[in-house]
């Protein structure tokens, strides 16, 4: 069976010919990434090859996570495709992060939450995120201390507090996310939040609050009362 290429399809159905009429918001995730592909193969078009790719990866949530040779490994993705796709996820990385970008200053947890929600609730492993933060509640830095699975002996102050002085933040918040989606505090999240308070008092950089990023969601343990 002959496999159709994107010039056999009607010119309204064409993925490029719909982003420039009714622009990007109008097309669907495989059209936009067969925009990027290009071209498909002898053996499928590139709107099959693209539907193939998300398939593989479940959507784009494991997509943006893939590396180059995962990406080879599937049939009918070269080298040059792999990287297009690679350095488009990138680009959209990084302007998601432009909005934060400019002394982002927080005000709530919500504040907090919006910051990292879209960067940190895809992440599989748990990562420990502390915002430096200056007299004004503006982000002057943002570093992640450590990716594992949370505990008091892990999250030591002295890493949590070095970027602190070094910065000479007033304040900092500390994020961590929950990768099975459920923000709830366990008793190892009470006890991290409690020893970084008591550490922060004595040298005098206060911590605000920790939160715990799930799938959309997000609970402040200062709201909670553990702070």
């Amino acid at each position: 069976m002959e496999v159709l290429k994107i010039h056999d399809f009607p010119l309204e159905d064409r993925p490029r010919e719909r982003l420039i009429h009714d622009g990007p918001e109008s097309l669907a995730n495989h059209e936009l990434l067969a925009i990027l592909l290009r071209t498909g193969s002898k053996k499928e078009s590139v709107l099959q090859l693209a539907n193939r790719l998300l398939n593989h990866f479940e959507g784009l949530r494991f997509l943006k996570e893939a590396s180059v040779a995962e990406l080879t490994s599937i049939s009918g993705i070269g080298e040059a495709k792999a990287v297009q796709v690679l350095a488009a996820l990138e680009l959209g990385r990084r302007i998601n992060r432009l909005a934060y970008e400019d002394r982002y200053v927080i005000k709530s947890p919500q504040d907090g939450a919006n910051y990292v929600m879209e960067e940190m609730r895809f992440l599989l492993q748990e990562h420990f995120v502390c915002l430096y933060l200056n007299t004004k509640n503006q982000v002057l830095h943002k570093q992640t201390v450590f990716i594992g699975s949370l505990n008091a002996s892990i999250v030591h102050p002295r890493e949590v507090f070095k970027e602190a002085l070094k910065r000479s933040a007033a304040s900092i918040i500390c994020i961590h996310n929950h990768p099975s989606g459920d923000p709830s505090p366990s008793r190892e999240d009470i006890e991290v939040t409690k020893r970084l308070t008591e550490c922060g008092k004595m040298l005098g950089i206060e911590l605000l609050d920790h939160l715990i990023i799930g799938e959309q969601k997000y609970v402040s343990l200062k709201e909670k009362g553990y702070l």
